[in-house]
């Protein structure tokens, strides 16, 4: 007997927006679903894949690593993160490729922005280690989540922490300097909370598999 159809809470302002998160997570995000690649938020994440290792190259090509065109790439793929998501809304065009994608784009700028703020010193080493030593570790986690069949989902301080991370690299590279550590500090309390929460929803996780298999 077919399952009923899972209903679509409906569209409003703050939910297409991201602001409500509200509710179960549709259904073809879920682990074990296929992937669906041919998705059109799927192929805005291609983009912004294709665009990280361009923007790479034009900002370690440049004098002080503080050209126009690089941070203006940065931005886009940074800002695009909604436009794939707003995409997803509207078209409910969901998939669990898109789940795993759009994290992935997210770490690997972050991580491009440190080379760059690392190699023309724009912002504090320690900082920039520290940031890419916990998004290295969050990919490492997930990765031993989906061996254990643990799905890691994006807890709400990790939400929280994207954007003073992307903005403390942004202003970096602007030479926007006190602005851009202050946004690394807030961004690595909110990233090195968020990671602590991925280790205990996974243990969570985990013991909860334990006691049911056995």
């Amino acid at each position: 007997m077919a399952e009923p159809p899972v209903e679509r809470a409906k569209l409003t302002f703050r939910r297409l927006s991201g602001l409500d998160r509200s509710g179960p997570p549709p259904p073809e995000t879920l682990s074990g679903q296929p992937l669906h690649p041919w998705t059109i938020p799927n192929a805005i994440g291609y983009i912004r894949l294709a665009l990280i290792p361009v923007f790479l190259i034009l900002a370690l090509s440049s004098e002080d690593g503080t050209d126009a065109l690089p941070v203006i790439i940065f931005a886009v793929i940074g800002w695009s993160d909604y436009l794939d998501g707003i995409t997803a809304r509207i078209t409910g065009q969901y998939s669990r490729l898109g789940t795993l994608l759009d994290p992935l784009v997210d770490r690997m700028l972050v991580l491009s922005g440190v080379v760059v703020c690392w190699h023309f010193e724009l912002l504090p080493r320690w900082g920039l280690a520290l940031l890419a030593a916990r998004e290295l570790f969050v990919v490492a986690l997930v990765r031993l989540g989906q061996r254990h069949h643990i799905d890691l989902k994006v807890n709400w301080l990790g939400r929280a922490g994207v954007w003073p991370i992307m903005s403390a690299l942004f202003f970096a590279m602007c030479g926007v300097g006190w602005l851009a550590e202050a946004c690394l500090y807030v961004g690595l309390a909110l990233a090195l909370g968020s990671a602590v929460e991925y280790v205990r929803d996974g243990l969570r996780q985990y013991r909860s598999q334990a006691s049911t298999s056995g």
